[in-house]
């Protein structure tokens, strides 16, 4: 006799919810892609700072070498989330929340942190979970559906249907338990193994390891350590003892366990943690963390960022000055001055100390891009031919960079190229991720290109593009 209608749909349920959590773990799990993230609420949107990803990527790549990865496959993003976390993605992504920066005290707590997410790179953790967890799905349906037919045996056997519909719910329900138990357990052995790898490439870069049992000892006491790969934003399990235990004998095993970080780095970092500050926080909070008595660097630095957020132009624009006349070879306080000029509506003012920071760092895309906009801004046509090659030079290193995009189609307008203005338009949506209108726009400039030119092939690809399906 088969369950009636309500044991069979309680079953179910439990089954899917059992697969489902799964999924859950599946999704969370694979590839964040770049225009996903820039939709996401403001609090965990992705920030670029050309200044800030630079430090990262000169504390990272070290380590990548070190573990034997290519430090160039490796995508380092910024997110705008003041807790302290960092985490891996798509196993050549690391995520590093602005919180861990402005709560490491000194360059080896991060670089520590940074060194623990190496491992899971180098050790394709990502994707080992991704398998376990497909394991995990078969285990579970093919554990479910056994249990459910063991129910059906029951009930046919003459058991009470009171009975019955508690076995079914248990039935469902026991073994998405057991396996969601083992995949923790196995998640915990790949922090373990993670921390082990972190510390052998600190020492082989010569790098304290003192920093990452400091920041991971925090964690510990705070029960703040997160499962990752399963939600890097959810806490679900604290530190456990005997893993801190191993990596405090670990880590003291090291040769390099008292070296300190140079005195240059660490101002790096300060200089980076001030900008931060600046940028996210209001007036108040600069003026109590770094106070007028303050005439360090950094302090001087975050107060100059908050007098143009917050102050008036002329006086952000005197402290900039003073902060270039102290460090005249510092390309981040011409970018800061230019930046602050071309948003509070002096493009061409901030052409000259834009032009200087680019010249300093002329891989530096984000820069370029500031630099182009603000000559297209200007309204001066005589400087278009300039900015294009300034905003082109831009998109080779930004190759998704809405924004840049968007004002070459201001000036392909402006010279009267319309086809190429609908294209540039057409990439600007589509990297912007409304891939509707770019497509629109790309058919439009693909019918007034020459048919097989690199215009009407880059036309073609978004007029064809089709949108991934999520597995």
């Amino acid at each position: 006799m088969p369950l009636s209608d309500p044991k069979r749909k309680s079953a179910r349920a439990a089954l899917r919810r059992t697969i489902a959590l799964f999924g859950a773990l599946t999704i969370a799990a694979s590839a964040v892609p770049a225009p996903a993230l820039a939709q996401a609420k403001d609090r965990l949107a992705p920030v670029r700072d050309t200044e800030i990803e630079e430090l990262m990527r000169d504390y990272t790549v070290p380590l990548l070498k070190a573990a034997g990865v290519n430090p160039g496959a490796v995508d380092i993003v910024l997110i705008n989330d003041m807790s302290f976390n960092a985490f891996v993605s798509n196993g050549q992504r690391i995520f590093i929340n602005l919180g861990a920066i402005v709560e490491s005290k000194v360059p080896n707590q991060l670089i520590g942190v940074l060194a623990h997410e190496t491992g899971h790179i180098a050790g394709g953790h990502l994707s080992n979970l991704r398998q376990r967890i497909d394991q995990a799905q078969t285990r579970a349906v093919i554990a479910m559906l056994a249990g459910i037919a063991a129910v059906a045996g029951g009930v046919a056997a003459g058991a009470s249907g009171n009975a019955m519909s508690g076995a079914a719910t248990a039935a469902a329900t026991m073994p998405g338990s057991v396996v969601q138990r083992d995949m923790l357990a196995y998640i915990r052995a790949q922090e373990q193994a993670a921390d082990q790898a972190g510390v052998s490439y600190l020492a082989k870069t010569g790098q304290s390891a003192q920093g990452m049992l400091d920041t991971f000892k925090g964690f510990a006491d705070k029960s703040m350590f997160s499962a990752r790969f399963v939600d890097p934003y959810a806490v679900t399990h604290p530190m456990p003892v005997e893993r801190i235990a191993l990596l405090e004998r670990i880590a003291k095993e090291s040769p390099y366990l008292a070296v300190k970080d140079p005195p240059a780095l660490l101002q790096r970092h300060q200089m980076v943690q001030a900008k931060i500050y600046a940028f996210v926080k209001d007036a108040g909070f600069i003026a109590r963390k770094y106070p007028a008595s303050d005439t360090s660097l950094p302090a001087r630095y975050a107060r100059a960022v908050s007098a143009y957020r917050f102050g008036n132009i002329e006086d952000s624009q005197r402290q900039i000055d003073a902060l270039i006349a102290t460090d005249p070879s510092n390309p981040y306080f011409y970018e800061l001055k230019g930046q602050a000029l071309l948003e509070t509506g002096h493009p061409k003012q901030a052409i000259a100390p834009l032009r200087q920071a680019a010249s300093m760092k002329p891989r530096a895309g984000l820069i370029r891009m500031m630099l182009g906009e603000a000559m297209v801004a200007s309204g001066d046509n005589s400087l278009l031919d300039a900015a294009m090659t300034e905003l082109r030079q831009a998109t080779a290193y930004e190759k998704e960079a809405a924004k840049a995009y968007r004002f070459l189609a201001v000036g392909y307008g402006r010279k009267g190229q319309n086809a190429e203005a609908d294209l540039a338009s057409a990439q600007s949506y589509f990297y912007a991720g409304d891939t509707k209108t770019a497509k629109s726009l790309a058919a439009r400039a693909k019918s007034q290109l020459a048919s097989g030119s690199p215009s009407w092939l880059r036309a073609d690809d978004i007029v064809n593009y089709r949108s991934p399906k999520l597995k």
